[in-house]
């Protein structure tokens, strides 16, 4: 079990998987008024940077399951280094229909909703783990504008405009699913340019260290295109979030 192959060679020195910086994972700690001992759950959790930070910085304790291997790695490598492997676990294993066996207060996640199918079955699948009075927190893109064509939805990876909403329009649609938004914390174009932009050299690197790879033609060909694809549709069009709903 493990994500694609280019993920793993693009995103591999990233320690935040999603267009939030370090000061954003922190202004969302800080935001949910998280308190010492609260338990944390996150699907996609990736490198693992949310929950080692916030056992470090708010003395949460949490679970993280992630489909790969190297990111899964690199999570407990880090909870290592920042002192908190003993309140922070992560499993290799695939989150879709995931359920803790001790209820959370807050249940996460950030830019991996197809683990549930969408919004709105992921949305259902974290209530599943959740406390009455806890806090689900979802990432997930919106439109900044609506793309002019489905070319350039396209352009920003999403397969047609009907994949994403523009920000009000996505507000609304969580009281739709009897949610109340409590907080936002919204990525900036600094996050936006180191998500994206370090990936390049990255992906640079890799392609010195292994040109005889047979997979060496597809990163070079993403390595080509990749700059000019992300200045002209994704920096353009796409935002990012992380939103908090508890029930109504």
């Amino acid at each position: 079990m493990d994500i694609p192959r280019i993920f793993t060679i693009t995103e591999s020195a990233h320690r935040i998987h999603n267009p939030f910086t370090p000061e954003k994972l922190s202004t969302l700690g800080a935001a949910l008024r998280l308190e010492p001992g609260a338990r944390v759950l996150d699907l996609g959790s990736g490198s693992g940077e949310m929950l080692c930070t916030w056992a470090r910085d708010y003395g949460i304790t949490g679970v993280g399951i992630d489909m790969s291997r190297l990111f899964t790695g690199q999570a407990k490598l880090r909870a290592e280094e920042l002192g908190v492997a003993d309140r922070v676990r992560f499993i290799h294993g695939d989150a879709t229909g995931y359920v803790s066996e001790e209820k959370v207060d807050v249940a996460a996640c950030l830019g991996a909703t197809w683990i549930g199918g969408g919004v709105a079955g992921t949305i259902g699948l974290l209530a599943k783990s959740l406390r009455p009075g806890g806090i689900i927190l979802i990432g997930e893109p919106y439109w900044l504008q609506v793309p002019p064509t489905e070319d350039v939805a396209r352009g920003c990876d999403a397969s047609s405009i009907a994949d994403f909403l523009m920000l009000p329009e996505l507000l609304a649609s969580f009281g739709d699913l009897n949610y109340d938004v409590v907080e936002m914390v919204l990525a900036g174009q600094e996050g936006w340019d180191r998500y994206e932009a370090a990936k390049w050299l990255t992906m640079r690197r890799w392609l010195e260290a292994n040109p005889g790879d047979d997979f060496a033609k597809d990163v070079r060909a993403r390595l080509t295109l990749e700059p000019k694809r992300y200045a002209a549709y994704t920096r353009e069009y796409l935002g990012w979030g992380v939103f908090a709903l508890m029930v109504r």
